[in-house]
């Protein structure tokens, strides 16, 4: 059932209670946990924190929890299956699902006593009528007495005319069979159309932040929060530009309210003030805690645009430079150490050459923040840097510790960690771009029909980075842009396949894994690939 009033319907009833509170690893439900650690904060709410990687983990930390708790709050899992099959919940249990993955499941829309999604109302959801899915068995079932009444009744009728309320009955048994086949079928067709493709609707960091709005208790650390979350979907590509602009232009508002509000000379001028700033920036990724140029090379938008795994492009990006007239070794070493005069007017000369260069859209709306002098800090900066730490696989670690410390790094008291977050950003980074040019150049992206197709072979430097979810997906979204730069057909979109996958793997008996949140990331066996593709293209055609 969706929620509509979540202070009342949510907040209010869980601010007395023990709650398990249960956080997929991607960046935006960090940022939600954070949003809603700090109203638990101000209200002394009792609650346990507990990181879930997939369904197992999910499934596992209910079984622990459920005799201690009674109310479950689930950010960015749980929408997008039948919770209540899944989990096996007692009847007093309840969910909160604050969950961006679309679509919802239709019996978590529908079930209105155990499962509150906290989901705005204005996301184009476009869920299914109640009475194309579900049908009520009663009156099939009082037809099938009458039938047999008659029956009865008729038995001291004639012989004729039995024979023809045997026959009349039957005709409406087979009638009434018949029109359940065909609401099967047609089900089954809305259902799969439903949920054929994945995608994803606001941010849960902006939802839980609304909710500390209404409650007059937001913050400018949470509104941060907010703004990471939205800035995580569109690096991810998990939104379309027109909503992230949309989602943008609401926190704009906060933030303008905020600054408004510690406008006082006193708070301007503190050494550990935190002041959020709305800005066109460059889209170029971490460029002011790496070199300008390691920046452009590494960027997927200009990487594409200069198609830098080729010769050419290699001679584009050095008139490019020419065209800005940088010299060589001020856009070399560290953005920090350039000239003061070169820093100054540097988006300026960047847009007037990129413009030169069809990259009309080398701009893009976002924030920055500034804790004290020193340190600056574009959205993208903190996404990039908190899904480094999160997926990590320099160290041997337990994922729960990379949950930590990327939930660490989101606090401005942990600045140090996020430094180390953006140093393995740029290494991530630069794997992937990498391997984009690896794959472009031995031409790997084949085309199968309704989709692109490429294989990563094993011993591919850096794969096993490319075994996590965000990693794979930032890669995916870089492989596709730069397939579509080097191709004359420019017709694609980035999509996520969702339960496609898994008819394409009931069809054909496939070995999956189908463990992650995101339903366009599974696993598979290799001796199944092939199978599994044919499927998969047939099944889109």
């Amino acid at each position: 059932m969706f929620v509509t009033d979540i202070r009342k319907e949510f907040y209010d009833v869980v601010v007395n209670q023990r709650v398990a509170l249960f956080v997929s690893p991607d960046i935006d439900a960090l940022c939600a946990c954070k949003v809603l650690q700090a109203l638990f904060h101000c209200d002394q709410v009792q609650y346990t924190l507990v990181p879930v990687a997939g369904w197992q983990d999910l499934g596992t930390a209910f079984m622990e929890h459920k005799e201690q708790y009674q109310y479950f709050v689930l950010i960015n899992c749980g929408a997008n299956v039948d919770l209540l099959e899944t989990l096996q919940p007692e009847e007093d249990s309840v969910f909160f699902i604050c969950d961006t993955h679309r679509p919802v499941d239709v019996v978590n829309v529908y079930n209105d006593t155990q499962i509150k999604l906290l989901i705005k109302q204005d996301d184009d959801l476009g869920v299914p009528s109640y009475d194309d899915i579900f049908r009520d068995d009663e009156e099939d079932e009082e037809g099938d007495g009458d039938d047999s009444g008659n029956e009865s009744d008729g038995s001291a009728e004639p012989s004729g005319k039995r024979r023809r309320y045997d026959e009349d009955a039957l005709e409406r048994r087979i009638e009434r069979q018949r029109a359940r086949r065909e609401w099967e079928a047609r089900r089954r067709e809305i259902l799969f159309d439903y949920e054929q493709y994945e995608f994803h609707g606001t941010s849960a960091a902006l939802v839980m932040f609304e909710l500390a709005w209404v409650m007059s208790k937001d913050t400018k650390d949470m509104l941060w929060w907010s703004v990471i979350g939205v800035t995580d979907q569109w690096v991810h590509d998990k939104i379309p530009h027109m909503k992230y602009v949309t989602d943008i232009a609401t926190l704009q508002r906060h933030v303008s309210r905020h600054n408004h509000r510690n406008e006082d000379e006193e708070n301007s001028l503190s050494i550990d003030c935190m002041r959020i700033t709305f800005e066109y920036d460059l889209r170029l990724v971490l460029y002011q805690h790496w070199s300008l140029y390691e920046s452009i090379c590494n960027s997927c938008y200009t990487s594409c645009s200069f198609k830098l795994w080729s010769i050419n492009g290699q001679k584009k990006l050095q008139e490019f430079l020419a065209d800005m007239g940088l010299p060589l070794k001020q856009v070399r070493q560290k953005f920090n150490s350039m000239d003061m005069s070169i820093k100054e007017n540097l988006r300026e000369v960047i847009e007037e050459s990129a413009n030169k260069f069809s990259m009309k859209d080398i701009r893009v709306q976002t924030f920055a923040v500034n804790f004290g002098f020193k340190n600056r800090f574009l959205a993208s900066d903190v996404v990039h840097a908190a899904a480094a730490l999160l997926e990590n696989v320099e160290k041997d670690e337990m994922p729960t510790d990379n949950f930590i410390k990327a939930l660490d790094c989101l606090s401005r008291s942990n600045l140090e960690r996020l430094h180390l977050g953006i140093d393995l950003a740029k290494k991530k980074l630069k794997a992937i771009q990498q391997t984009v040019a690896s794959c472009i150049c031995t031409n790997l992206i084949l085309s199968q029909g309704p989709f692109l197709y490429c294989h990563l072979l094993e011993g591919t430097p850096d794969v096993k980075l490319f075994s996590k979810p965000l990693a794979l997906t930032l890669l995916c979204k870089y492989l596709l842009k730069a397939f579509i730069c080097s191709t004359r057909n420019k017709r694609f979109c980035f999509i996520f396949f969702g339960r496609a996958f898994e008819k394409a793997a009931e069809s054909t008996s496939s070995r999956t894994l189908h463990d992650h949140f995101d339903t366009s990331v599974i696993e598979l066996k290799m001796e199944d690939r092939g199978k599994f593709l044919d499927a998969l293209i047939t099944l889109l055609s």
